[in-house]
């Protein structure tokens, strides 16, 4: 597979079907889903364990990955973690038996871009599966790169850097970034981020907006001007800080 495939957000032909890779140390799990996401039409491809699932991601490029947090031979952070190295802004849904609420922001603070909790709802999964692919599919449209002092991200390559530095980004984070970057110095509200960004099946998630917004001003803001910001009651808004007069 080349750099571009790997790196670029159209890794496959847009008409071909979405290869979805399913990795379950539970052999029902793995094939109830597999049976679910080929009727979608999707390729499926299993694995049981984290060693197998990164062989499995070198021959079929998944376009997916519905992840276990729990692998009997390594944690589900560490095989995504070597899944992205393999594909930058590989979209990753996580399943897990930790219910919690902290366990589920833990989830997504590590950088999956959906976290369900077992047992699940088989329907649910593949709703959330197919919003996501469809997200990745449409990938950002052809563009270059949007600057907004000195952050830079990159459409092509995914890429987003803050005073020449790389920003790491989940899939998620920089399609809400760029949604910012797109109306920057417009306020926009939360109502217009979870549909732009996750979809109106996820209105109810009113946590989802603060949550990433939380991400991403640790991640883009840390040791920086803020150009995120909050208007209570309205939403969010990023600009260009303020330059300061040396001379003030």
């Amino acid at each position: 597979m080349s750099v571009a495939e790997a790196n670029g957000p159209d890794r496959h032909d847009s008409n071909a079907p979405v290869r979805a890779l399913i990795v379950d140390s539970e052999p029902l799990i793995r094939e109830l889903m597999s049976i679910a996401l080929r009727h979608e039409g999707w390729k499926v491809a299993t694995a049981g364990d984290g060693a197998t699932a990164l062989r499995s991601a070198r021959q079929t490029a998944p376009d997916i990955v519905v992840l276990d947090v729990e692998l009997p031979d390594m944690d589900g952070l560490e095989v995504m973690r070597a899944l992205r190295e393999q594909t930058r802004g590989l979209p990753v849904l996580f399943l897990s038996a930790r219910a919690s609420v902290e366990d589920r922001i833990a989830g997504l603070e590590h950088g999956c871009d959906d976290y369900v909790s077992k047992p699940f709802s088989l329907q649910e999964v593949v709703l959330r599966l197919r919003a996501l692919s469809n997200r990745s599919a449409a990938g950002p449209e052809v563009g270059g790169r949007l600057r907004i002092g000195d952050l830079v991200l990159d459409e092509r390559s995914l890429e987003v850097a803050r005073a020449g530095r790389t920003v790491a980004l989940s899939f998620t984070e920089f399609r809400l970034l760029r949604y910012l970057m797109r109306n920057s110095g417009r306020v926009v509200s939360k109502t217009d981020i979870l549909q732009e960004v996750w979809g109106s099946q996820f209105a109810r998630s009113t946590n989802l907006v603060e949550l990433f917004i939380s991400y991403l001003r640790k991640k883009v803001d840390a040791g920086h001007p803020p150009m995120i910001h909050t208007l209570r009651g309205a939403g969010y808004i990023l600009k260009q800080p303020a330059r300061v007069d040396s001379h003030s």
